[in-house]
């Protein structure tokens, strides 16, 4: 498979985002964001519910553009990029949506080839080629012909995965992974994330309020708060869950530490 045309040789961030303010209609849902992700990292986005962490995503990925504010990926101005430059910079990333968002009528192989078919000119025998590879990667190898309503939720999740892989990212964004998810298999996908950023230097953006991800995986994190429209912490969660000065970070932190030892728990 062709490299993408956006060059990700240099810089230290893999994403900037400067000055971001969320609206819907005339509602301020985020203002005046600002933060940065290294390269190879696992970030998370955390915070409550309602607190803009899904539309701080659609926003970074274009699904939706920011009122005021960029998103940069490896340096290149991506919300305001000419139609050219911004289908170079979306070969950059890929998303795994919350539901896993698979076409219900399409088979696991015809799901994980579809950006193959968008952005690639591979014959139809490579792409087959290219989707055994994901399914395998994702544990998967084998399914290249069920359709989504065959699979478990963690099975979906992970076909999902595979597809958001297709064209090799730099990047990965995960929107709530564990959501839906038996804690056994929340643990797996967490494994499954390590592994990418271990084996293949991804970065890796995950919108989540899952304490034992947070603390079993994430290198940093930034927090969302509702009332403020915008960031109240960013750093390592281990050391504002313990040393942070603003009380409703050490109370987001510290909510149901029982939690920690059990995978998934979703009640808080």
């Amino acid at each position: 498979m062709s490299a993408p045309t956006v060059s990700p040789a240099t810089g230290k961030f893999a994403i900037e985002v400067e000055g971001l303010e969320a609206r819907y209609d005339d509602r301020v849902i985020l203002q005046n964001v600002s933060f940065a992700v290294k390269r190879g990292e696992i970030f998370f986005i955390i915070g409550g519910s309602g607190c803009g962490k899904s539309t701080l995503l659609r926003n970074m990925i274009g699904l939706v553009p920011p009122a005021k504010g960029s998103v940069r990926y490896f340096g290149r101005d991506f919300t305001h990029a000419a139609a050219a430059e911004r289908k170079a910079l979306l070969r950059t990333f890929g998303v795994l949506y919350q539901s896993g968002a698979l076409w219900s009528s399409m088979t696991l192989r015809e799901n994980v080839a579809l950006p193959l078919e968008l952005y690639t000119d591979l014959s139809r025998r490579e792409r087959d080629e290219v989707v055994a590879l994901k399914l395998a990667q994702v544990g998967l190898a084998g399914y290249e012909d069920y359709l989504p309503a065959e699979l478990s939720g963690g099975m979906k999740k992970r076909a999902g995965l595979a597809r958001a892989l297709a064209l090799d990212p730099q990047i990965v964004f995960f929107d709530e992974p564990s959501a839906g998810l038996d804690p056994i298999t929340s643990l797996k996908l967490d494994e499954l994330i390590l592994q990418l950023r271990d084996t293949l230097g991804t970065t890796i953006v995950v919108v989540s309020h899952e304490l034992a991800s947070i603390f079993d995986i994430a290198d940093r994190v930034v927090m969302l708060e509702k009332e403020t429209r915008g960031l109240i912490a960013e750093g390592d969660p281990r050391q504002l869950r313990d040393r942070s000065e603003d009380p409703r970070v050490r109370e987001f932190l510290n909510r149901r530490v029982a939690s920690l030892e059990t995978k998934g728990d979703t009640s808080a």
